[in-house]
């Protein structure tokens, strides 16, 4: 194949039709195809609980056998750190982190008027306004200067999320500073791992408590009551900055060596695989 790209006479049809024809060329756009694509059946379904209570992690197949025993015995072991529903979530004490809501000057508070919603939503979002309630992270509230409305977002099993209109509130927020991790860092530091594992954390912005001076400025509007969050909301401005933050608090003295962290999704590698395990009981010790 020639290596002299230019070609002044040719324009940028002909030149694509004329490299289509270099099987050179081909080959090599063939080849990086298949290593784009994704691997398939790469993990199975453990379960660490009962038939009636199920509480399932996905292992990779590519485990040995004495690898695959000795990682769900850590598991059962440490099982009481993995959350599968809200009552799972014990959250982070207040003394480490808390969220907090600052104004900044000039900004009067927002009062939005209750929305109308399909009443098929309304059921939905009713049962798991409940849900929140019954575990804590909203309570009832009387008066507040900021209200908002809330914005239902259908889950693929049919059930609702219940996400909050924070747009008022967010522009009289200042910006947290605090960095985000660069995405292409994370990948280049976890490259060449012999053994990775992918955690992601339950619900992890409601693990952090808000500000109890605060809670009320999260106050959204439905058609039985108004409510404020506990803890913290997603929707939130700064709300990243403030998971970012903790987790680097928490993890520092293992973050870029057996952790990487962005933001609720956590990655703990290993540079062989023998030394995997070590490094998840010592990330599970935290």
């Amino acid at each position: 194949m020639d290596s002299d790209f230019s070609y002044p006479d040719m324009s940028l049809e002909d030149f694509i039709a004329q490299m289509s024809k270099d099987p050179d060329l081909n080959k090599a756009i063939n080849d990086e195809h298949k290593n784009l694509e994704p691997i398939k059946n790469e993990t199975i379904i453990i379960n660490l609980g009962t038939n009636e209570n199920p509480k399932e992690i996905q292992i990779g197949s590519t485990l040995s056998t004495q690898e695959r025993s000795d990682l769900n015995t850590l598991l059962e072991e440490f099982q009481d750190v993995f959350a599968w529903s809200y009552e799972d979530m014990p959250g982070i004490d207040p003394e480490i982190v808390q969220h907090r809501i600052d104004i900044k000057d000039g900004f009067r508070p927002v009062k939005q008027r209750l929305r109308r919603m399909q009443p098929e939503w309304q059921i939905k979002v009713k049962e798991e306004v409940s849900k929140l309630l019954k575990v804590g992270f909203i309570q009832a509230v009387n008066q507040a200067d900021w209200i908002t409305n809330i914005v239902p977002v259908p889950k693929k099993d049919g059930r609702v999320r219940v996400c909050v209109d924070y747009r008022d509130l967010n522009k009289a927020c200042p910006k947290d500073d605090f960095p985000l991790p660069h995405i292409d860092v994370l990948v280049d530091n976890t490259a060449g791992s012999a053994l990775m594992s992918f955690m992601d954390g339950f619900s992890g912005y409601n693990q952090i408590r808000m500000a109890p001076e605060d809670m009320t400025k999260t106050t959204f509007t439905t058609g039985w009551g108004t409510y404020c969050y506990t803890v913290m909301p997603f929707g939130l401005k700064n709300a990243g900055a403030t998971y970012q933050r903790m987790a680097t608090t928490l993890l520092h003295d293992m973050m870029h060596q057996e952790v990487e962290v962005y933001v609720d999704d956590m990655i703990v590698k290993s540079e062989t695989r023998e030394g995997h395990l070590p490094n998840l009981r010592k990330f599970f010790e935290f």
